[in-house]
C-alpha cells in the first residue's frame, strides 16, 4: 500500500501571519485621543493655580466630595480641588507644573502626527526635573509643604536618614549637574563662547563711543580713524559670524547624532539581509519579526523629520477613494489541502536513478528528493573523480528507466554542489491563483509591478517585479499556457495596484483571450482618443498605438527632465509632495503596460511598422514607467530581431518541441523537456527557475472584472496622446477663422526660434500634444513652416519678425 503524507506546509504560513499581526490606531482615534490630552492639560493649569489662592478654603470640601452641599473655591470645582490636592499637595508640590507641559505636548503629538517615540526623551527628562526639583523644595521649605508636596517632603526626610543632610544637598546638586550637562547641553565651551561675545560686544561699544569723540576733531584725523574702524568692523564682523556658524552647528550636530544613531545600525543589516536572502528572512520567524519591527521605527522617524513635507502630499488615487481591490474569495481553489507525497513512487524513482547510474559505473554518495507541485528534485552526490558531463549524457537513459514524460538535468545546480535530476510526478497538483494571490510573499511584497507567476519546486510563491525585469519575453507551443500566464500577470496587477497607478495597453490577434477586459475599460486600461474599443483586435490600429506609446515616452522624458530626475518613481514621489506645478504640464504617471497575446501575428501584417517602435520603447521606455510583454510561439530571428530580443532580459518559455527553439528563446536548452499545462522556465539574465504557473480560468477573471467594473470608475479610459503621422499635412483647414487663438503667438515662436516642432510649442505655450499638433497643421497650411520631414524639425519659410507682421497684414487685406 502507498502511503501518503501531506507536507505541513500551511502551518508555517500560519504561524507567520500571526506573529505579524499588530494593533493599528486610525489617526481619527490619534486626533481624538491628543485633544482630549490637551484639554486635560489646560484644565490641570487651572485647578494648580487655584489651587495656590484658594487652596486652604477647599482644603475640607476635598474629604468630602460626596456633599454636594459642600462649595469650593477653585476654578474647576471639586474635581479641579481634587486634581491640585492630589498632583500638588500630596503630589510633587510646584514641580507639578511640568506635568501640563508634559500632557500638553503628548497630544499636541498625537494631533499633528509626529511619532510618540520622541516623548520619550521629553517624558524622561521632565520626570526626572520633577522628582529633583521636588526634593529640592522639600530641602528648603519645610514649613511651606505646598512648595514640594508630600513626595518631594518624604523623599527628602529618607535621603536624610541615609545620607544626611550635607550628602542629601550633594546629591540634589549631582543631579541638576545631570540635568543641566544632558538636557540643556550646557559645556565649558558654550560658556566661553557666550563670555566671548560678551567681550566683543564690549569693545564694539567702545569702538563707537571713540568713533563718536572723533567726529569733533579735524579732517586728518577723521579719515585716518576711519580707515582704523572699518578694518577694525571688518574683523570682528568676520570673527562675528564665525562664532555664530560655530554655535549654530552645534546643536545641529548633537542633534543630527540623535537622529542618525538608530539609521546607521538598523538599515544596513534591514536593507541588505531581505534583498539578498529572502527567502531565508521568511523561514526564520523570530529574526524577520525583530527585522521588521527596527525597519518600521526607521520609517517613522523619517516621517517624523519630514513632517513638514508630507503633511500635505498628493494622493493620485483620490478620484477613486472609494475603489475596492479584488478580494480573494473570487478565485477558486483547484487544490485540496496542498501537496500529497507519495513515499512509493519517491522510493521507486530514487532506487531506478541509483541503478541507472550504477549501470555506467556511476556511484553516489548521497541522494534528496524535494516534492513539488508538478515535479520532484532529486538532488545527488556524485563519488568523487565522476565526470558531471558523464552523468548529463545520460538524460535520456534514465528517463527510459523512470518512464517519464521527460526528465531534466541541471549539472550543476547554481549556488550548491549537487547535480540535480526533475522527474515529473505521476499525479501532479494543480497551482490555483487563489493560493498565490493569498501568500504572505505576494501580499506583503514591496515592489513596484509585483507579479505572482506561481510555485517552484520547493512549493514556495515566485514573485517577481515588471518594473525591474523591466520587458518580459513569453514563448512555447501552442496550448502550453501563454495566454493564462498573461491572465496570471494581470490578475496580479489589478489585485495590487489602483487604477491610478497602473493603465494597460492589450493586443489581441485572436479577438477571443483579453476581451473579458474590455469591463474595465475606465478603470485599467489605456487607448487613443479616435478608438471605439480599448483592446486592440485589429492590427492595422496596433501600429498607431505603438506610436502613440512612443509620443507618449517622449513626453514623459521631457517632464523627467523639467524635473530634474531619473525615473517615473523619483517624479511621483517628487509631485506627490507638490514640488511639481501642474500648471507646468506636470502629473502624476501611472505605469503603462503593453500586453502583446501574439506577436508573430503582428510582425506577419505590420512588419517594420511594428518592429521600429516596439524597439525604441525596448530600449528607452523602461525609466518612464512603460513595460512591454510580449507572448509569441517562437521568437526566431524573423519575429523578434537581434535589436528587440537584447531588451527582453526577462524571459519565460513554457513547453516547446526542440532544443533549438529552447535555445532561442532562453539561450539554453531545458525548455524542451517539460511537461506542459503551464510548466516553464524563467530567466532574467541569470538562473534559470523552473515553475509551475497559477493556473486562472476564464470564469474567474470574469468575476474579477464585474467586481471592478460595477464600481464607480474614470470618465474615460486613459487617453494616449494622438499620434500625427507623416500626411497629417495633406488635408488642411486653411480656413482663417478656425485658426486656433494662439495662431499667431506660436507663428512668433516658431519665426523667432527658427525651428518648426510641436514640442517647442508645448514648452513654450504650455499645451498638450494634440493642440500643439494642430497649431503646427494650421501653421504649415498657412505657408510658415514646411512639410513632415521625419525626425528632423520642420523648416521655416518666414526669416524674421518684420516678414511675419507683413505676412499677417497681407492676409488681412485679403
Amino acid at each position: 500500500m502507498a502511503k501518503t503524507v501531506k507536507a505541513p506546509i500551511n502551518k508555517k504560513k500560519e504561524t507567520t501571519s500571526t506573529s505579524t499581526q499588530k494593533i493599528q490606531i486610525s489617526k481619527q482615534q490619534k486626533i481624538v485621543f491628543g485633544t482630549m490630552l490637551v484639554l486635560f492639560s489646560v484644565a490641570l493649569l487651572l485647578a494648580f493655580i487655584s489651587f495656590f489662592i484658594y487652596g486652604q478654603q477647599d482644603q475640607s470640601a476635598v474629604q468630602e466630595l460626596t456633599n454636594r452641599e459642600e462649595l469650593v473655591q477653585n476654578w474647576l470645582g471639586k474635581f479641579g480641588a481634587l486634581l491640585a490636592d492630589t498632583f500638588v499637595y500630596k503630589g510633587f508640590g510646584v514641580a507639578s507644573f511640568i506635568f501640563v507641559r508634559l500632557f500638553f505636548l503628548s497630544g499636541l503629538y498625537l494631533i499633528v502626527g509626529i511619532p510618540v517615540k520622541r516623548l520619550k526623551n521629553i517624558w524622561f527628562w521632565d520626570l526626572f526635573a520633577i522628582i529633583i526639583l521636588s526634593i529640592l523644595f522639600g530641602f528648603f521649605a519645610t514649613s511651606l509643604p505646598e512648595l514640594g508636596g508630600i513626595i518631594g517632603y518624604e523623599l527628602n526626610l529618607f535621603l536624610q536618614d541615609y545620607l544626611g543632610k550635607t550628602g542629601t544637598l550633594l546629591t540634589l546638586i549631582f543631579g541638576l549637574v545631570i540635568y543641566i550637562i544632558f538636557k540643556m547641553k550646557l559645556s565649558p565651551e558654550t560658556i566661553q563662547s557666550f563670555f566671548d561675545r560678551s567681550k566683543e560686544n564690549t569693545i564694539e561699544s567702545v569702538n563707537a563711543s571713540t568713533k563718536n569723540e572723533s567726529n569733533s576733531n579735524y579732517n586728518l584725523e577723521e579719515f585716518a580713524v576711519d580707515e582704523e574702524e572699518k578694518d577694525d568692523i571688518h574683523l570682528k564682523t568676520n570673527g562675528n559670524q564665525f562664532e555664530i556658524n560655530k554655535e549654530a552647528l552645534k546643536p545641529t550636530i548633537s542633534h543630527a547624532s540623535d537622529i542618525v544613531r538608530d539609521p546607521v545600525t538598523k538599515p544596513l543589516s534591514m536593507v541588505v539581509a531581505p534583498q539578498r536572502e529572502p527567502e531565508i528572512i521568511k523561514n526564520t520567524e523570530d529574526t524577520f519579526v525583530i527585522e521588521k519591527a527596527a525597519e518600521e521605527d526607521i520609517i517613522e522617524e523619517n516621517l517624523a523629520s519630514r513632517l513638514v513635507a508630507d503633511f500635505g502630499l498628493f494622493d493620485p488615487t483620490l478620484d477613486l477613494s472609494n475603489y475596492k481591490f479584488p478580494v480573494i474569495d473570487l478565485l477558486k481553489e483547484y487544490s485540496t489541502g496542498g501537496i500529497t507525497i507519495n513515499q512509493a513512487e519517491l522510493e521507486e524513482n530514487k532506487n531506478r536513478i541509483v541503478d541507472t547510474l550504477r549501470n555506467y559505473k556511476i556511484e553516489i554518495a548521497q541522494i534528496k528528493a524535494t516534492v513539488g507541485p508538478s515535479v520532484t528534485l532529486y538532488e545527488i552526490v556524485p563519488e568523487a573523480g565522476i565526470r558531471i558531463s558523464k552523468i548529463k549524457s545520460l538524460e535520456d537513459d534514465i528517463a527510459l528507466s523512470l518512464s517519464a514524460l521527460g526528465i531534466r538535468i541541471i549539472a550543476p545546480i547554481p549556488g550548491k554542489g549537487t547535480i540535480g535530476i526533475e522527474v515529473p510526478n505521476k499525479n501532479p497538483t494543480m497551482v490555483s491563483m487563489k493560493s498565490v494571490i493569498g501568500s504572505a510573499k505576494f501580499q506583503e511584497a514591496e515592489m513596484e509591478l509585483p507579479i505572482a507567476l506561481g510555485k517552484t519546486i520547493s512549493n514556495e510563491t515566485f514573485v517577481v517585479d515588471l518594473a525591474k525585469m523591466p520587458h518580459l519575453l513569453m514563448a512555447g507551443a501552442t496550448g502550453q499556457g501563454k495566454s493564462v500566464g498573461l491572465n496570471a500577470v494581470l490578475t496580479s496587477l489589478l489585485y495590487k495596484k489602483h487604477p491610478a497607478e497602473v493603465k494597460f495597453v492589450l493586443v489581441d490577434p485572436k479577438k477571443v483571450e483579453l476581451t473579458l477586459f474590455n469591463k474595465i475599460e475606465r478603470h485599467y486600461l489605456a487607448k487613443l482618443p479616435d478608438m471605439d474599443d480599448a483592446i486592440i483586435t485589429d492590427n492595422a490600429k496596433v501600429v498607431n498605438t505603438l506610436n502613440s506609446l512612443c509620443v507618449e515616452m517622449d513626453n514623459r522624458y521631457s517632464l523627467l527632465k523639467d524635473a530634474m530626475v531619473r525615473n517615473i518613481k523619483e517624479y511621483n514621489d517628487k509631485f506627490k509632495a507638490r514640488k511639481l506645478n501642474p500648471e507646468n504640464g506636470h502629473r502624476f504617471l501611472p505605469y503603462i503596460v503593453l500586453v502583446v497575446d501574439e506577436f508573430a501575428d503582428l510582425i506577419m501584417t505590420a512588419g517594420k511598422e511594428v518592429e521600429v517602435p516596439i524597439a525604441r520603447l525596448a530600449q528607452l521606455a523602461r525609466a518612464i514607467g512603460i513595460h512591454l510583454i510580449i507572448a509569441t510561439q517562437r521568437p526566431s530571428v524573423n519575429v523578434i530581431t537581434g535589436l528587440i530580443k537584447a531588451n527582453f532580459p526577462a524571459r519565460i518559455a513554457f513547453r516547446v518541441t526542440s532544443k533549438i527553439d529552447s535555445r532561442t528563446i532562453l539561450d539554453t536548452q531545458g525548455a524542451d523537456q517539460l511537461i506542459g499545462r503551464g510548466d516553464m522556465l524563467y530567466t532574467n539574465g541569470n538562473d534559470v527557475v523552473r515553475v509551475q504557473c497559477a493556473f486562472i480560468d476564464t470564469p474567474e477573471v470574469e468575476k474579477i472584472t464585474e467586481f471592478i467594473g460595477a464600481q464607480k470608475a474614470y470618465a474615460t479610459a486613459y487617453l494616449l496622446p494622438e499620434f500625427i503621422g507623416e500626411e497629417s499635412g495633406i488635408n488642411l483647414d486653411v480656413d482663417i477663422s478656425e485658426r486656433d487663438t494662439l495662431f499667431r503667438e506660436a507663428a512668433e515662436i516658431i519665426v523667432n526660434a527658427q525651428q518648426g516642432s510641436a514640442s517647442l510649442l508645448q514648452r513654450k505655450l504650455k499645451l498638450g500634444y494634440n493642440r500643439a499638433g494642430r497649431l503646427i497643421d494650421q501653421l504649415e497650411a498657412a505657408g510658415i513652416v514646411g512639410p513632415f520631414e521625419g525626425s528632423k524639425a520642420r523648416s521655416v519659410n518666414i526669416l524674421d519678425m518684420s516678414s511675419l507682421d507683413q505676412f499677417f497684414n497681407n492676409e488681412q487685406n485679403n
